[in-house]
């Protein structure tokens, strides 16, 4: 049997700030002592993971995830050291025809935040769509290379303008707003089904547009009181962000767009940015721009842990 080719991404070091405590508050002195040891669990996750692949039967090599710059192709396998930022970074680059694993190198303790709850924020990272940890890496590992195990395919969001395609799929969600948080973002949109009306125009004054997947939306959406979706779920749900005077359109700001739907929406404002799993990726769209949104993007391969295969919806 071939030797499976790897390619592993890891989160850098840089994201967690240098410790300096001099003249520093005991608060801030325990947030750095925080920071410190969060890079200490990082590294050893990757020296830990590394050590692992090393005596298996795999050909590999380690890359950092701000140097991908090309498609990922010519492996059997992408595994992501990090948290869940890491993973939405690799998917970017990811068709369907490659798995991710995902290692939370640095999982939240809940006893930690606790303890340290009325001083500072404790929360490393949450590794939602991350399967392992150190402590179950090797494990998943050996039921990936036995095929054992297989990947869950999580629906993308496929986003075009004026009828071009973006080349980045959302795996969480994305964000169309006024470059300044401040200012108003005017659009309006329409669900269309085999390129015909099936919603009305609804036309909004709001804080932009937020269109999540299913894995998306236990996050931004969730807080801005959307509802959790089943992880495998083909639909796209959207929401209006603090739509102003939107009156009898009130039931069409949030809502859900099925798999042979599509939303087309319509930008009203001199600027505005179409922000791709955070602010990392973005578009700039200008008045009068066309932006269609559906499911209808390549899907991700990915190894979930368990506790996510069984999230129910509302």
């Amino acid at each position: 049997m071939a030797r499976r080719r790897l390619l592993v991404l890891l989160k850098p070091f840089d994201v967690y700030p240098a410790s300096q405590s001099d003249g520093l508050s005991r608060i801030t002195s325990l947030q750095l002592q925080h920071l410190d040891n969060r890079r200490k669990m990082h590294k050893d996750a990757i020296n830990f993971c590394q050590n692992i692949l090393r005596h298996k039967p795999v050909e590999w090599k380690a890359l950092l995830r701000n140097d991908l710059r090309q498609p990922i192709r010519d492996v059997d396998l992408v595994i992501t050291v990090g948290g869940d930022g890491t993973l939405l970074q690799a998917s970017h680059y990811i068709d369907d025809s490659v798995p991710v694993l995902g290692v939370n190198s640095d999982p939240t303790r809940p006893e930690e935040v606790e303890k340290h709850s009325n001083e500072y924020d404790a929360s490393r990272s949450t590794g939602y769509l991350c399967a392992a940890t150190v402590d179950n890496f090797e494990q998943i590992l050996d039921n990936i290379i036995e095929d054992r195990i297989s990947p869950s395919n999580l629906r993308r969001i496929s986003i075009g303008v004026n009828s071009q395609v973006i080349s980045t799929y959302a795996l969480n969600d994305i964000l169309i707003a006024h470059p300044c948080p401040a200012t108003l973002s005017r659009f309006s949109f329409k669900i269309k089904s085999d390129d015909q009306p099936c919603s009305p125009l609804v036309n909004s004054r709001s804080s932009g547009l937020r269109v999540s997947t299913a894995a998306g939306a236990t996050a931004a959406m969730l807080s801005a009181g959307g509802f959790p979706m089943p992880i495998l779920s083909q639909d796209l749900q959207y929401m209006v962000r603090e739509p102003i005077a939107s009156g009898a359109a009130s039931s069409l700001m949030h809502g859900f767009i099925k798999p042979h739907q599509s939303m087309e929406a319509t930008w009203f404002c001199k600027e505005g940015i179409i922000y791709i799993d955070g602010s990392h990726v973005r578009c700039s769209v200008k008045n009068g721009d066309r932006i269609e949104i559906s499911s209808k993007a390549p899907v991700l391969k990915v190894f979930l842990p368990h506790r996510v295969q069984h999230v129910s919806g509302l």
